[in-house]
């Protein structure tokens, strides 16, 4: 589990693809700090396990589920992305409950400047807009943030100053692709609703 607070901007080392599935290297000397073999760390708000450290990188696996729900298998060597390890439990929840399993891709659709935050608008998915109301949570590439605005395809957040200089949300224009994944207590209510009507 993780909190949707990014511990370090890293960056891509190399993707290798294979027919069906990646192997991922990148840099984060922080989060490599304490991690071992099976560790597990977000990676643009996607959980991975780690399967080698070296020196202030760290290698995982990709598999096809994860490629073809992230926008993961778009990474390039020198990309930045969001790196958090996982939360320990005796470590406060700074954001929200964030799983590392990514609901749907968006895209950027809007930055709007202004004094000194940013209001970006997202195209959100028809699968996942259910979920997703006025200042709940979302994570997006794996940030914790604030629904500011809803519509029916599309939600804005507003970004910090810290947000915009430590996370790679500071950079993302319109047109770039980014993960989703909506509060999972949403999913859970959801799903015990339709128990009951269906009981």
């Amino acid at each position: 589990m993780f909190t949707g607070i990014v511990e370090e901007l890293g960056t891509v080392v190399k993707l290798e693809s294979t027919e069906e599935s990646a192997q991922l290297t990148l840099r984060g000397p922080l989060v490599t700090s304490d991690a071992v073999h099976g560790a597990s760390i977000a990676v643009n708000g996607v959980c991975l396990t780690v399967i080698d450290v070296d020196a202030g990188s760290f290698t995982v696996d990709v598999m096809p589920e994860t490629l073809h729900r992230s926008a993961l298998g778009r990474l390039r060597p020198d990309d930045p992305v969001n790196l958090e390890r996982a939360v320990k439990a005796s470590d406060r929840l700074g954001g929200h409950i964030v799983q590392g399993h990514v609901d749907a891709v968006g895209v950027v659709r809007s930055r709007t400047p202004g004094d000194r935050w940013d209001v970006v608008r997202f195209a959100l998915p028809e699968a996942v807009s259910r979920y997703v109301v006025e200042k709940g949570s979302i994570a997006v590439d794996g940030v914790s943030l604030t629904v500011s605005g809803v519509g029916s395809d599309w939600f804005e957040v507003s970004l910090i100053p810290t947000t915009l200089e430590l996370t790679t949300l500071g950079s993302r224009e319109p047109g770039h692709e980014v993960n989703l994944e909506v509060d999972v207590i949403a999913k859970y209510v959801e799903r015990l609703v339709e128990g009951q009507q269906h009981g």
